[in-house]
């Protein structure tokens, strides 16, 4: 007798499953006999806009490979609407499983140019959706003391990039969210993970190729299929991760990639206590050597994909 699917019995909601990683994520779900909610409002990548489109194009791949697919087009950036994508689980398919957090828009300015509507366009969609989606189904996930979370973070967030502000603090904020729902939900058998994950899509679109070394980038880039994370997310979601919470891990080609968590590294203590003048004197030459670089994550990343 074969060995069960994975995901056999279970009903998924992925957000942003109209395309790219979405899209790829909710095929392997199917693939491993979960039920897909397809959330998807059809925007363009900067946020405007709706389509059905993409959405129906990822049910009928579904549903030409065998599987059982539903379509919710609403919004993960309102709390109202989020409620509605998690009630589509229950409409469809009579219960709600996991939930993959990966809708996301980009507004990629220098920080000084950024205006307050690029800021909040993107903390709305990437961090507030987040919460929003998540909250709606852990009244379910609590219940019946069983769940799971997977949220796309990014490197971007973890290490840095030019011209992502808002996009960088919402992916780390997302880190710490799923920490926060992995500590507060344990309790119910909850569990809550991350990945950043590395692919071309047309997230990654606009990346410049102006010059002969952006160009030997984008090429690396354009290596990374988006399919190659739809495993780590397909796994962390069925009961083989039982034991795996409040993690962060990379997807990057045929690597994966474990993170570290914000730790202390080097402590000084004086006894009398400081003042400025001893800071500069005395703490800073101690805890200079372990400062953090300022580096990109295409740095950190700078070797070919594997």
């Amino acid at each position: 007798m074969a060995d069960e699917p994975m995901m056999a019995g279970k009903v998924v909601v992925v957000t942003g499953a109209g395309g790219g990683i979405g899209r790829e994520i909710a095929l392997m779900m199917a693939a491993a006999g979960a039920k897909v909610v397809i959330n998807d409002l059809g925007a363009s990548v900067t946020g405007e806009g709706a389509s059905a489109t993409p959405a129906e194009q990822t049910k009928q791949l579904i549903e030409q490979r065998g599987g059982q697919a539903a379509i919710n087009t609403d919004s993960v950036a309102d709390w109202g609407s989020a409620q509605k994508i998690v009630q589509c689980a229950l409409d469809s398919f009579g219960k709600i499983d996991a939930v993959v957090n990966n809708a996301g828009i980009l507004r990629d300015v220098i920080f000084h140019k950024m205006t307050p509507d690029d800021w909040n366009a993107v903390i709305n969609v990437h961090l507030s959706g987040a919460f929003y989606v998540s909250r709606a189904a852990a009244e379910h996930f609590r219940k019946q003391e069983s769940g799971t979370f997977v949220h796309m973070s990014s490197t971007s967030g973890l290490i840095g990039n030019f011209g992502q502000a808002n996009y960088a603090a919402a992916k780390l904020g997302i880190t710490a969210l799923s920490k926060s729902i992995a500590l507060d939900m344990k309790r119910y058998n909850v569990r809550s993970n991350c990945i950043a994950p590395f692919a071309w899509s047309r997230m990654t679109g606009s990346i410049p190729a102006n010059t002969p070394e952006q160009q030997a980038r984008l090429a690396k880039i354009q290596k990374m299929t988006p399919d190659k994370n739809a495993p780590m997310a397909v796994f962390l979601s069925s009961d083989a991760a039982k034991d795996v919470t409040a993690q962060v891990f990379g997807t990057r080609m045929n690597e994966i990639i474990l993170f570290s968590a914000t730790r202390p590294i080097r402590t000084v203590h004086k006894a009398d206590g400081w003042t400025p003048k001893d800071i500069a004197d005395i703490a800073l030459p101690a805890l200079k050597s372990s400062f953090q670089p300022l580096d990109r994550s295409g740095e950190v990343f700078a070797s070919d994909p594997m």
